[in-house]
């Protein structure tokens, strides 16, 4: 089974290490000083599960790698539509996508069924753009519910959590699905096969939506966001209306509000992904956590006025941050 990492950060980086554990043939796709440790040292994974360290081989040219059986896609979903040159070095006819990203994603209603079927969301995949790049006859979703830094070139901090949630579009329990599953498996990771994995997009999107625009608008922490009463009603608002917009899709997320809450407030002082991204001047994955959520609202004809208004006010900030 031969694996092609491309956007080998730290939760790239760390699925390449365990499939290497596990006996996959893996080809990390990296560039600058990270990909310059890997390949002098290895992937070299530090977690309280206990360290260890991978040497799949590295490159940052995906011509070198050739065709895989699966890529897993590490990239923000801000880079999706122009990632072309990439990655078509790495298909093959049946080759696929494993694409681990936050928030709605461009093959939402790919074999959907219902009224929806086969819609595109223009939040997502602006034009087609997406779609043209990453068909999503290859796209196998992944909601990614383990933690991970790099602490520096080559080296994965494994905060918590090893449960990478997979599935297809249209629900079945694919060859593909159990064969990636199992290498997953076999290399420490959990990973099992959803048969609706929408269920688990809208169940991580819940803390997304809210606490990552949240976040980069006030500067806060996640223990900061809970404790302040205003914010934490805000948020709690935020997340009541994204439930009802995933159940009039048909979704059900089974976490209450108030749970929700209680589980970020016990995580503390940490930087959601947004605000670090805002910190360090890189685009605002926004679009695929708010904009697509208010879209979806307005194909459904749920209100969301608390939704609006924070996606009014981030855009800005995502539109002045970009331009910085």
């Amino acid at each position: 089974m031969k694996v092609a990492v491309l956007g080998a950060g730290a939760i790239g980086a760390y699925v390449g290490a365990a499939l290497h554990r596990a006996g996959a043939d893996v080809h990390l796709i990296a560039r600058g000083p990270h990909l310059a440790a890997m390949r002098r040292h290895g992937v070299r994974v530090r977690s309280a599960r206990g360290d260890f360290t991978a040497h799949p081989r590295a490159t940052d040219d995906p011509a070198d790698v050739g065709p895989a059986d699966y890529v897993f896609l590490g990239l923000k979903a801000t880079s999706y539509a122009a990632c072309g040159p990439l990655i078509e070095p790495l298909l093959h006819g049946t080759t696929a996508v494993v694409a681990a990203q936050n928030g709605i994603p461009w093959w939402y209603f790919h074999r959907h069924g219902g009224p929806h079927d086969g819609r595109r969301l223009d939040s997502v995949d602006p034009g087609g753009a997406v779609s043209a790049v990453l068909a999503p006859e290859r796209a196998v979703g992944c909601v990614v519910y383990a933690a991970t830094e790099l602490a520096g070139p080559g080296v994965v901090r494994h905060v918590e959590g090893t449960r990478f949630s997979i599935g297809e579009p249209g629900r079945e329990v694919s060859a593909r699905c159990r064969e990636f599953s199992a290498a997953m498996v076999a290399g420490g990771l959990k990973c099992p096969v959803e048969p609706d994995l929408r269920n688990d997009i809208w169940l991580k999107l819940l803390g997304n939506i809210s606490f990552n625009p949240i976040s980069a608008l006030a500067r806060a922490t996640m223990g900061q966001m809970c404790a302040h009463g205003g914010t934490r009603r805000v948020i709690g608002t935020m997340m009541t209306e994204t439930l009802a917009v995933a159940e009039a899709l048909g979704c059900e997320v089974a976490v209450s509000v108030e749970r929700r809450l209680a589980g970020a407030a016990k995580v503390g002082d940490h930087r959601t992904s947004t605000l670090q991204d805002l910190e360090r001047g890189k685009p605002l994955e926004l679009d695929v956590l708010l904009a697509a959520v208010v879209e979806l609202a307005g194909i459904t004809g749920v209100p969301v006025p608390t939704l609006r208004t924070v996606h009014a006010i981030s855009d800005l900030l995502a539109l002045r941050s970009n331009a910085a």
